[in-house]
């Protein structure tokens, strides 16, 4: 007998049809010789029509009366379901969150949650009731009991929370499709659905707007090893896996603010190749890296910074064996990106910088922190290392400082985020090598390379809800960036892509660059407003700020060791005539910054140049 969580969002339980018909499929389950825990969402459009009620009152609502009024809505589906499953013969019981213990933190309307008190909850399981829960809820401490909630994508979290808690054999997350696609449906209909797909490549998916499961849900299984599955509330189809790792024994207690950092990790063995004030057009990126692939550079860190006047910088990083091969390629494609009328200009400079290293903090407790990058960079500047590149991702961040440098951010990173190793000698004797810092050992964290046909891309994503802010000659010098990100995580502003250019200009004796970083557009007027109030006293220039971009990304473990994945993304986007605004890479990923009205063109666009399309066309119910 297995004990299963399963949980049903609003549409799944939009109407007394639909309640029902949940209530046949927890019946069939259980006749099945399973235990269940159900977590249900308000009842489909009910959490917009209170919020439009709360708006009709007050244009700003007092956060915690609106956890007070928002919760009200899963306790009508819990109740009506729990009805349900009794007119079936099966004993059931409704349960809010705070009477299922899950104590969260007292941030209303954005909980998170502390631990969940299982023992009235494995009473009701052990008597043989399906046990109905209210998700996106919890209370915030048994003395208080303040209502909060867990905000968006809240009954996710909720779900992958107890079944961590109660040790479930799995977790089932229905919605209205048939499991997680390739992408979004209602924007590509051939979109086709994967059979598995890993933690890491759907944490990456969901943080990039793919709404099917939310990002903190994801953590939670990564960290406690839950195997977690979607699948459609419609069909018996058997949905898509997401692979975890076996847990790691971590403690329930703080479960999701615990330490957010898992590794520190380092690798001296990179190289540093930029091409200076290229052309700023359509076909650029394609025309170098296709190159660069055709010459089978494997390359690692790619970014390109924000356009100067009618060019911008793109730089990347690759291992110092194939470092000569990579100026070469460099070298020989740079005449070519040049102006036809001008080709002796400073045009397409190459720069090569040896004796770089790249440092990296990792895991998936860094979702939706914004102090855990402005940590990484104070602690940085305070061990006075320079920050020269910087490449983030959902459970990455990165950053190319000096070689000499390396051993000094490495130990200053373990302190700061109490990272240990079992001998001293894997955080020093990195020279020529790459070492992960981990809890008591340490291993290479170079992904493997699948001798099996694993798909280079298993899915592609857009983001439209983002604004890029960009400062001009923020000084080179430590500290910057960690004052730049330590303010705006005071503020609780989270900040996703962040590229540094490579281009340099020294204004009265002081080397300065441009900064440019992409945050939620709902948070952009007020992060410009801040840095704007504080540059002349930091001696930063112009605050810039453009919501009228789209991100878009690709996705997939298989990338690593494959040079022309970058080149076929760049390809695509240029014979769209889509010009590529930013470009910042992780290991498993690749996002571009495009025009935001370019930005479904875009997707499609790149959807099909990876061959993703299926034969079969999803529609998802209204």
């Amino acid at each position: 007998m297995a004990l299963i969580v399963q949980k049903y969002g609003g549409t799944s339980v939009g109407s007394v049809e639909r309640i029902q018909a949940v209530a046949q499929r927890v019946y069939q389950t259980v006749k099945a010789g399973n235990s269940l825990v159900v977590v249900v969402s308000a009842m489909g459009k009910t959490t917009d029509g209170l919020v439009k009620l709360a708006n009709e009152i007050s244009p700003n609502p007092n956060r915690r009366e609106m956890d007070m009024l928002l919760s009200t809505g899963e306790q009508v589906t819990i109740a009506l379901l729990s009805m349900a499953l009794q007119e079936l013969g099966q004993p059931a019981i409704s349960m809010t969150g705070a009477q299922v213990g899950i104590v969260t933190e007292a941030e209303h309307s954005r909980a998170r949650i502390l631990h969940i008190e299982t023992s009235r909850l494995n009473r009701h399981i052990n008597a043989g009731k399906v046990v109905v829960v209210a998700g996106f809820q919890g209370i915030s401490s048994t003395q208080e009991m303040e209502i909060t909630t867990l905000g968006r994508g809240g009954s996710d979290t909720s779900a992958v929370a107890l079944a961590a808690a109660l040790q479930a054999n799995f977790c089932e997350i229905y919605t209205d499709v048939p499991g997680i696609l390739t992408t979004d449906p209602r924007l590509v209909p051939e979109a086709q659905l994967m059979d598995t797909i890993t933690c890491n490549e759907m944490l990456e998916l969901a943080s990039l707007g793919a709404k099917v499961l939310h990002p903190r849900a994801v953590e939670i299984a990564r960290n406690y090893g839950v195997p977690l599955v979607v699948r459609s509330s419609w069909t018996d189809d058997p949905g898509t896996w997401v692979i975890s790792t076996k847990s790691k024994g971590r403690s329930l207690i703080n479960l999701e603010i615990a330490r957010p950092v898992d590794a520190v990790e380092f690798d001296t063995d990179q190289a540093k190749v930029a091409l200076l004030r290229v052309p700023d057009k359509p076909g650029v990126a394609a025309r170098l890296f296709g190159e660069i692939a055709r010459q089978k550079v494997d390359v690692d860190l790619i970014i390109q910074s924000i356009h100067e006047g009618n060019s911008n910088d793109i730089a990347f990083t690759v291992t110092t064996p194939i470092l000569n091969r990579a100026e070469a390629v460099a070298a020989a494609i740079a005449p070519a990106l040049r102006s036809p009328s001008n080709p002796k200009s400073d045009e397409a400079e190459v720069m090569i910088e040896n004796n770089i290293a790249k440092v990296s903090i990792s895991g998936a407790g860094m979702i939706g922190r914004p102090g855990v990058a402005a940590k990484m960079f104070a602690t940085l500047a305070e061990a006075g290392v320079n920050i020269q590149m910087i490449s983030t991702s959902e459970v990455k961040v990165s950053c190319v400082v000096d070689a000499a440098e390396c051993h000094r951010a490495v130990t200053a990173l373990s302190k700061a985020f109490e990272i240990e190793a079992e001998e001293n000698d894997a955080v020093t004797q990195g020279c020529g090598d790459t070492k992960r810092v981990f809890d008591n050992f340490s291993v290479s964290p170079r992904l493997p390379i699948f001798a099996s046909p694993t798909p280079p891309v298993r899915g592609v994503a857009l983001d439209l809800n983002q604004a890029r802010l960009a400062i001009r000659q923020l000084p080179d010098k430590p500290g910057m960036a960690a004052k730049l990100f330590g303010l705006l995580a005071q503020h609780n502003i989270s900040v996703d892509m962040i590229i540094q250019s490579q281009r340099c200009h020294v204004i009265e004796g002081i080397p300065r660059r441009d900064i440019a970083f992409t945050v939620s557009r709902i948070d952009g007027e007020n992060a410009k407003q801040l840095l704007t109030q504080v540059a002349t006293e930091v001696g930063w220039g112009e605050v810039v700020l453009d919501s009228a971009i789209a991100k878009v990304s690709i996705v997939g473990t298989g990338m690593v060791g494959q040079p022309g994945v970058a080149a076929k993304m760049f390809e695509a986007l240029a014979q769209q005539q889509i010009n590529i605004q930013m470009i910042a890479t992780s290991e498993i990923k690749i996002s571009c910054v495009v025009a935001q009205d370019q930005g479904v063109k875009a997707l499609q666009a790149i959807h099909s140049a990876f061959g993703l399309a299926g034969t079969e066309k999803f529609v998802v119910p209204v």
